[in-house]
């Protein structure tokens, strides 16, 4: 039996190429987060890399904005760890450095579609979730819970703290009110929660996050004592009814895994690419 030769053409290589090409490219991924603790120079990660969890976490699509001279920054300084037979638990303190403000907007329009028919007749959707910024400096920690078999970790709660060193959190979450009045939709009630900590749970179910606030406060009250002290008041009232939210699934994930790899004392960690990031933009102006 002869074997008849194949022929192979430019455009049979063309496709063959394209087609491999395709399959070995790989998938878009986020940024990478550089880890040092303490060991020499922190190494400094743009704010926008240390924050990129929130359009991870994120149900609704989100856009970043930073003002056009910003110098935030984070880093990682340290990493404690202590071992009890099958539990560890490791605490990895973090600073936020330089100048600026960085917000991530949510947008509702999801949000509004889905309940569309609440809003038609005539409910508020109260309390939504609308902004989560970052001003300025802070100090904060990273605290991580695990069990341990046959000496491999595996991650059950961690916390972002960012009240750490006595300083106040720079982050802050917006809370508004949307209805639809006439036909016409409105924002109204607006209040800013100052967050100081953001705990991810391993745990059966749909993958939530819970919200420690300090202060709460309508946008439009001043900064004095009395206006911070009322605030605080409501803040500690609020994490008695604050329920957790919903997250993604990813989001969670991308958590768990960022743990393991401080936990492990990895030099740095790939955020998993935000696929509702719609944005991620500087802005001449101040936010």
């Amino acid at each position: 039996m002869m074997l008849r030769p194949v022929k192979i053409t430019i455009g049979v290589l063309i496709t063959f190429g394209v087609f491999w090409g395709d399959r070995l490219r790989a998938e878009p991924a986020g940024p990478t987060v550089l880890f040092d603790y303490g060991h020499r120079r922190p190494l400094d990660n743009p704010l926008r890399k240390f924050m990129y969890f929130v359009p991870l976490i994120s149900p609704e699509f989100v856009s970043v904005f930073t003002n056009a001279s910003n110098t935030q920054c984070a880093r990682v300084t340290s990493f404690l760890c202590r071992t009890n037979g099958n539990q560890c638990h490791a605490t990895c303190e973090f600073d936020i450095d330089g100048d600026g403000l960085q917000r991530n907007e949510f947008d509702h329009a999801a949000v509004i579609q889905r309940r569309d028919k609440e809003l038609n007749a005539g409910k508020t959707l109260a309390h939504q979730l609308s902004a989560i910024s970052v001003q300025g400096m802070g100090s904060g920690s990273l605290e991580i819970e695990a069990s341990l078999t046959n000496g491999r970790p595996l991650v059950l709660e961690l916390r972002l703290r960012f009240n750490g060193r006595g300083h106040p959190s720079p982050v802050s979450i917006l809370l508004q009110d949307i209805s639809r009045p006439n036909g016409k939709l409105q924002y109204n009630n607006e209040t800013v929660a100052r967050v100081n900590m953001l705990t991810f749970r391993e745990k059966s179910g749909p993958p939530k996050m819970e919200v420690t606030l300090a202060s709460v406060k309508r946008k439009d009250a001043g900064n004095g004592l009395w206006q911070n002290l009322v605030g605080g008041i409501k803040g500690a009232a609020a994490n008695l009814f604050l329920p957790p939210l919903n997250i993604t699934a990813e989001g969670h994930q991308a958590m768990m895994n960022f743990a393991l790899a401080l936990l492990q004392q990895k030099p740095n960690f790939t955020f998993p690419f935000a696929t509702r990031l719609k944005d991620d933009s500087a802005i001449d102006h101040p936010l």
